[in-house]
C-alpha cells in the first residue's frame, strides 16, 4: 500500500497539470461560450427564448476542450513517469494501482469543479444573462445527479485509455500505440457491423446506464491492459 501512496504522491507533483490546466480549459471554453452566446445575440437571437436554450444547451465545448488534454495527460502519466517510479523503488503492479488511484482523484476534481460551476449557473440563472454554459446536454443539462456520474466516468475514461496507449508504447515503442488503435478500429467496426440491422430497436430502447457500463468496461480493459504491456516492459 505505501508503495501505491508513493505513486499517487509522485504523480501529484503534477499539480499545474492535475490542479490548474483543468481550470484554465475550462475558463477559456467558457469565455468561447459567452462570446458565442454575444455573437448570437447580436444576430438576432433572444435569450430565454426555446430555439436559444436547445441551441446552447447543444454546445459540447466544455467536452471536447478537456477529453483532448485528458488523453495527453494520461499518456504523459505512464510514459514520463513509469521509469522513474521504477528507479524509486515501485513495482509494476504498486505502479498502475497507484496511477489509477491518481486518475481516480483527478476525476473526483474535475467532476467537483463542474458541479459547482454548473450549481452557480443553476443559481444566478445562467449567469444573469441566459448564457448556457455548463448547463448543456452533455453534462446532464443541469441535473447535478446526473453531471457527477458523467464526469467523473468520462474523466477517468479518457485517462485510462491515455495510459493503456502510453503502456503499449513502453512496451512496444511506436508499433504499440499502432496496433492498439488498429484493434479498436476493428472492434469497433465489427460491432457496427453486429448492430446495425437492429439500431432502430437499440436506439428506442436506449438507457443512459448502458454509458456508464460501456465506460467500466474501457476503463476497466484500460487498466489491465496497462497492467499486462508493463509487466515485461524494459525501462529504456
Amino acid at each position: 500500500m505505501s508503495a501505491v501512496v508513493s505513486t499517487v504522491r509522485l504523480h501529484l507533483n503534477q499539480r499545474v497539470g492535475t490542479f490548474a490546466v483543468p481550470l484554465y480549459i475550462t475558463a477559456t471554453v467558457a469565455a468561447f461560450s459567452v462570446l458565442l452566446s454575444l455573437l448570437f445575440w447580436r444576430s438576432g437571437s433572444l435569450p430565454g427564448t426555446a430555439g436559444w436554450i436547445q441551441g446552447s444547451q447543444s454546445n459540447p465545448g466544455i467536452a471536447y476542450g478537456l477529453v483532448g488534454f485528458l488523453v495527453y495527460f494520461g499518456v504523459a502519466s505512464v510514459a514520463a513517469t513509469f521509469p522513474f517510479a521504477l528507479t524509486l523503488g515501485a513495482t509494476r503492479r504498486s505502479f498502475v494501482a497507484g496511477t489509477l488511484l491518481w486518475y481516480a482523484i483527478t476525476a473526483a476534481y474535475i467532476t467537483v469543479v463542474l458541479a459547482v460551476l454548473t450549481a452557480i449557473e443553476l443559481a444566478t440563472d445562467h449567469w444573469f444573462a441566459g448564457f448556457y454554459i455548463f448547463d448543456v446536454y452533455v453534462l446532464g443539462a443541469g441535473d447535478l445527479l446526473r453531471l457527477v456520474p458523467i464526469v467523473f466516468l468520462g474523466v477517468l475514461t479518457a485517462l485510462t485509455v491515455g495510459g493503456v496507449f502510453a503502456a503499449s508504447w513502453v512496451r512496444f515503442a511506436a508499433r504499440g500505440p499502432q496496433l492498439i488503435a488498429a484493434g479498436a478500429v476493428v472492434v469497433i467496426v465489427a460491432a457496427l457491423i453486429i448492430v446495425l440491422p437492429a439500431v432502430g430497436t437499440l436506439v428506442a430502447a436506449f438507457q443512459p446506464w448502458w454509458l456508464a457500463v460501456a465506460a467500466g468496461v474501457v476503463i476497466l480493459a484500460s487498466s489491465v491492459g496497462s497492467w499486462l504491456l508493463l509487466r515485461p516492459a524494459i525501462v529504456r
